[in-house]
């Protein structure tokens, strides 16, 4: 089976998984809490790619961990990924009208109802990895718990943000941005490698090859979005482009020109599937996603 025949019923699959475990997470109560579960059931369910549950689900399957497992992971990923998604467009950081094709949070109900939505969003993925069922061992939980932390936090996503906000009239290099989408982006996409390997009870001086895929991956996904914002279309992308090159802000493609962009983007990807040399056929999924990144429309 090809790559492309691999990864496209899996994204359909576990994008129908992520949704059904939010709906299950997420029931709406009949008291004044209502309208807090159904802003964080508007940003969650629905729309986007799911490829950071998708990261865990492939490599869980390298070390034979339990599906349910890896989507309880991959699922508190996304709650991560969708919460800081629901702060990113609030007027205060970038201020966008449209995600995932409609409304967001603050839009469809408030300012106050968005923060509060993704506040609870971050507290669920915590909750999600404590519990027994993601994992039997209390040592795997405490370490998916504490990586997440760290790859979501100040020296992770959240301290990229910060760079990000920061960046705007700023006169960043090539290495200050790749520091910043090093952490504002690469940070979560190393953590769903790291998590499937943590499944797999596999030593951290075993997870070598999985680290430097996840690194390049990270960062050709990025080139790859601001590829995207640049040629995109709004419609299909499903939220405003070109807010970077309105803003003036530093950004691989305003740095190395498209044409070394795209060149740099597609030898990250190669050298993302080397890393996985030590693998077999159980990795190509990887490859797929690998390829994916850099191929997609949105």
């Amino acid at each position: 089976m090809g790559g492309a025949d691999l990864l496209k019923p899996a994204l359909n699959e576990i994008a129908a998984d992520v949704d059904r475990a939010f709906d299950l997470l997420l029931p709406v109560p009949d008291d004044g809490r209502a309208r807090l579960y159904e802003a964080m059931r508007h940003a969650a369910i629905g729309g986007g790619k799911r490829l950071r549950p998708l990261l865990v689900m492939a490599t869980s399957q390298l070390f034979n961990v339990s599906r349910d497992a890896a989507l309880r992971v991959g699922t508190a990923i996304e709650c991560i990924h969708v919460y800081s998604l629901i702060h990113d467009d609030l007027p205060c950081m970038d201020d966008d009208d449209m995600r995932r094709g409609k409304p967001t949070v603050h839009k469809a109900f408030d300012e106050a109802t968005a923060v509060l939505a993704g506040d609870s969003l971050h507290a669920l993925a915590f909750d999600i990895l404590a519990d027994e069922d993601t994992h039997p061992d209390p040592f795997v939980r405490a370490e998916l718990i504490r990586e997440l932390a760290v790859a979501s936090g100040p020296a992770g996503m959240a301290g990229g943000q910060m760079m990000d906000l920061v960046a705007d009239g700023a006169d960043f290099d090539l290495h200050a941005v790749t520091r910043v989408q090093q952490l504002k982006t690469g940070a979560l996409i190393s953590f769903c490698l790291e998590a499937g390997a943590i499944l797999g009870r596999i030593a951290p001086e075993g997870r070598h090859g999985l680290r430097g895929y996840a690194r390049d991956v990270g960062l050709a996904f990025q080139i790859a979005d601001d590829v995207l914002d640049a040629e995109g279309d709004a419609e299909v992308a499903g939220k405003a482009l070109q807010k970077d090159a309105e803003a003036g802000k530093a950004t691989f493609l305003s740095l190395l020109g498209i044409d070394r962009a795209k060149a740099q983007m597609y030898m990250l990807v190669d050298q993302a599937v080397a890393h996985l040399h030590g693998f077999g056929k159980e990795a190509d999924l990887l490859r797929a996603i690998a390829r994916y990144t850099v191929e997609r429309d949105r």
